[in-house]
């Protein structure tokens, strides 16, 4: 089974005030009994739905999503083949099981699944949706429903700068359907799943945690011309004394898809017709935009890149009039961007590959929907998910349901790249210092981010870990110029998401690789990065959404630029794709054949490192009207570093070894 921290044992002991007894390393099983006739799940409820954060009761009709999952047949056999198959010096690497054979040998039994949705159709909730693989089953009702049938008792709460409803109780189910469950999810917690996405500009308030809020625009004009560059060195600015420099480059514009298949040395592999045909990359977001294929064309055209052919591209979405929690969610143009910049980017790198895209009708239990229509269909081996949950805060139980998920796809021969955040280590939000779930489920693949430098002919002039830190250039009398704080500034706005869980315990492939120092026993995050950095981002063009009220209406095509970690997941991604179609291969679930190479021939992959000294561009912002330096690689408290790094992982892919890949000789 997937083996939990004890760190994560005694705060999950500590949530539940002792109602659970937690039997070994496993969170299948429910808790105890608050009755002789129900079963109590005390590691359903979330660590923050506590009295400091209450809120007050919600309206007995308001609507809720909830999810309860069923415990897979066999999870520690299930969990043995997912390795076996990932892992190069197992006898059955490689040779996946189909969906039909995962499900038959591990899925909850039918009749379970039946038991389990008459039940709560019994309760007068709404049944949304169970899937193939029958883990799972989401549904919806109100407030007093819930209550009544979880006897959780709900109530509101404060919580990341929102107001979520939760239990206030640990839930319970009659024993006898109790008997058959592993989890409940019946809190608001998973709305606060977001795109790991940041456009150019988006700069949060100068003091206070971070906001996601743009500055408002002033009638401030820049202190220095700073034009942005189509490449690194095209443009430089003036500034005050900084790092040994008083002569720094610009931001870039936006790179456009041949500058990062220059730099990532892809180019040269599709003068030779490797470009990712005969693979697919699927690619998970909530919601869909009206316009993505057209959008995508007119990209294209615009860059001078192959447009989409017939059929490269296909999608299945909800209808629009079916979305849900809108707001709770981020709105659909909030995610409309993300879908571009993920499709976008996968075909600017791998522009034979094809690419499905498969969109949830919310943040939440959608988003579930979506992982299990393709997994339990192997409708793609590569599958791209640029969003994340925020933190590791998510309760035990519901973890371990999710765990089941990644299982699967691994199983299947299936490779789940998640986005490792946009945040650092969370302490701009007021947390303490942490990763992002999923990134840290050893089942998944996190990719971390760069700042990476494209120069004039396509080389890369400098690649060091994403995290931007912010110092205002202001103008004084007689027009001298200086740093509003001493350097680097105290505005972070932006970085790599990484760390070490407290919840997973080391990985095997992580043994070896990682330092002690940064594992201490625990699963550390992220696995592989790629360019992440807005001000060396990536230039997107769609068609917004003006209207989420009605979010098939858009508005002309325009141009942003973009980046964070919701960049670096589809770019690699698009890489897998050009090595499965060099290499005649399916990598799978990457990590024990990425951390096996980095073994060996740890040239197979670029080793970040720190900069020394620190690197500086310079950046007018057109929305606050002010000049900035902007230092790179100051991401929190994660820190760039020789070999492996909790910001960067073991680096960015190369295609150096595509042998070795080919035949898993490593």
């Amino acid at each position: 089974m997937t083996t939990y921290s004890p760190r994560f044992l005694k705060r999950a002991a500590a949530i539940t005030a002792g109602v659970a007894t937690i039997i070994g390393m496993s969170f299948v099983g429910a808790g105890s009994a608050s009755a002789a006739d129900r079963t109590t799940f005390a590691g359903s409820k979330p660590a923050w739905a506590v009295t400091a954060n209450d809120a007050g009761t919600p309206a007995a009709d308001t609507s809720i999503e909830g999810e309860v999952y069923l415990p897979l047949r066999n999870e520690a056999a299930a969990e043995a083949l997912a390795t076996a198959v990932s892992s190069p010096l197992s006898p059955l690497y490689r040779h996946p099981v189909s969906p039909d054979a995962w499900i038959s040998r591990f899925a909850p039994s039918k009749s379970d699944s039946k038991q389990l949705v008459d039940w709560l159709t019994s309760q007068g909730v709404k049944i949304i949706s169970v899937p193939k693989s029958r883990e799972y089953v989401v549904f919806r009702g109100t407030a007093d429903q819930l209550n009544s049938a979880f006897e959780a008792s709900l109530k509101t709460y404060n919580y990341g700068g929102r107001q979520l409803v939760a239990p206030s109780a640990a839930p319970s189910l009659p024993a006898s359907i109790g008997s058959l469950v592993s989890a409940v999810s019946i809190d608001q917690g998973r709305f606060l799943t977001h795109p790991d996405s940041i456009a150019q500009g988006d700069i949060p308030a100068p003091s206070g945690p971070k906001s996601f809020a743009k500055q408002a625009p002033t009638i401030d004009t820049p202190a220095i011309p700073a034009p942005c560059s189509n490449y690194i060195g095209q443009f430089t600015a003036t500034v005050p004394p900084a790092y040994g420099k008083t002569v720094v480059p610009t931001n870039n514009c936006g790179y456009a898809p041949s500058q990062f298949r220059a730099a990532y040395g892809v180019q040269s592999l599709a003068n030779a017709h490797i470009n990712g045909s005969g693979q697919t990359v699927a690619i998970i977001d909530a919601y869909s935009s009206p316009k993505i294929v057209q959008d995508v064309n007119t990209f294209s055209a615009n860059a001078g890149e192959p447009q989409l052919k017939p059929g490269q591209y296909s999608q299945i979405v909800p209808a629009a009039s079916s979305f849900a929690d809108q707001e709770a969610c981020g709105e659909p143009s909030g995610w409309q961007t993300e879908q571009t910049l993920d499709v976008e980017s996968v075909h600017g790198v791998a522009t034979g590959a094809n690419i499905l895209y498969v969109g949830g009708y919310n943040c939440g239990g959608g988003i579930d929907i979506a992982m299990s229509t393709i997994v339990d269909n192997k409708l793609a081996n590569i599958v791209s998910n640029s969003y994340s949950d925020a933190t590791e805060a998510i309760p035990a139980d519901v973890i371990a349901g999710e765990n089941e998920l990644y299982v699967q796809a691994a199983g299947e021969g299936i490779g789940e790249y998640f986005s490792s955040g946009d945040d650092g280590d969370l302490t701009d939000l007021g947390e303490t210092p942490q990763p992002s779930f999923p990134t840290t489920d050893p089942f998944v693949t996190g990719v971390g981010g760069t700042s990476l430098g494209i120069g004039k002919t396509g080389n890369i002039v400098f690649e060091t870990g994403w995290g931007d830190q912010f110092d205002q250039i202001v103008a004084g009398t007689g027009g001298a110029i200086s740093y509003a704080e001493p350097l680097p500034g105290s505005l972070f706005a932006g970085g790599a998401g990484g760390g070490t869980s407290s919840i997973f315990a080391e990985p095997s492939y992580q043994k070896g690789v990682v330092p002690n120092s940064l594992s201490k026993g625990f699963r550390v995050t992220p696995d592989i990065a790629a360019d992440a950095d807005p001000y060396t981002g990536y230039m997107i063009g769609y068609r917004p959404i003006l209207d989420d009220t009605n979010p098939t209406v858009v508005g002309d095509y325009q141009t942003v630029t973009y980046g964070g970690t919701s960049l670096a997941s589809p770019l690699v991604a698009a890489q897998i794709a050009i090595v499965q179609q060099a290499t005649h291969s399916v990598i799978g679930f990457a990590n024990p054949t990425l951390y096996g190479l980095d073994r060996i021939a740890p040239n197979t992959f670029r080793d970040v490192k720190h900069a020394n000294p620190p690197l500086a561009l310079a950046y007018d912002s057109k929305v606050s009207g002010h000049s900035w330096l902007v230092t790179l690689d100051t991401d929190t408290s994660l820190t760039t570093a020789n070999g492996y790094d909790n910001v960067t992982g073991i680096g960015g892919l190369t295609y150096g070894l595509l042998t070795l890949l080919a035949e898993g000789r490593h």
